[in-house]
């Protein structure tokens, strides 16, 4: 269930017209190139006898269709952002002093990245499915999710949290800012196995890129004591 970062779809304006204008610069060179080999007895019938480009405007126009391509190609990558997550026990976040694992999601890129959209998948523990519980079966929204926990009799904001990230919600590059994603109590985690999030982000070029993360993967599930901050 969980995957690397992916890019699932990528900006029709600054990506696909390109290549469309790529492979019509290659259709033109294509014909010029035929049509200057043809005896000029051809060239005076249809559809020879239209004359489109000279050859050396057929080659300015693939150079420069392609090196548009490359350029755009080069420039997504440097503003492509690089979305990872990590976790650790800490305190002061449950109620009653109580420990509770915590997820945050984080952007190693150089640019924002722009929140486009959340969804959750939940997995419980062989005894939760037990008890009753059923795991999910498609991607939910936040409250779908919370309201899946909370069915397993524990209370939102005393056991667990999801926090509520909507569209449009920036994540700073070079990792200066931080997005909460949930954090967990050791009575919560003994019901849930998994909690898959699935983030889609635009970049600055509007290609849209999509990573599945596990909160609870390598999680601390009988914490004793918080960890260390890591900055």
């Amino acid at each position: 269930m969980e995957s690397a970062q992916r890019v699932i779809h990528r900006s029709g304006l600054f990506s696909r017209l390109l290549v469309v204008l790529v492979g019509v610069a290659v259709l033109l060179l294509g014909y010029s190139l035929f049509r200057e080999n043809l005896s000029a007895r051809l060239t005076h019938d249809w559809p020879w006898k239209l004359k489109l480009l000279d050859i050396q405007s057929a080659v300015t126009a693939v150079l420069g269709t392609g090196g548009a391509a490359l350029a755009r190609a080069q420039y997504a990558r440097t503003v492509r952002p690089a979305i990872g997550y990590g976790g650790r026990v800490v305190a002061n976040t449950a109620p009653n002093e109580r420990l509770a694992w915590m997820c945050k999601l984080l952007n190693g890129g150089q640019e924002v990245a722009i929140i486009a959209d959340t969804g959750y998948w939940i997995e419980y523990t062989s005894a939760g499915r037990a008890a009753g519980a059923v795991d999910s079966s498609e991607w939910t929204s936040q409250p779908e999710a919370t309201a899946a926990i909370a069915s397993r009799a524990l209370t939102e904001r005393q056991d667990f949290q999801l926090n509520l990230v909507g569209r449009g919600y920036p994540i700073p590059g070079q990792g200066q800012g931080q997005l909460f994603l949930g954090w967990f109590t050791e009575k919560a985690m003994r019901e849930l196995e998994s909690v898959y999030v699935r983030v889609r982000v635009v970049d600055r070029v509007g290609d849209v890129h999509e990573r599945v993360v596990n909160l609870l993967k390598g999680a601390d599930r009988s914490p004793t004591h918080p960890d260390g901050s890591p900055f």
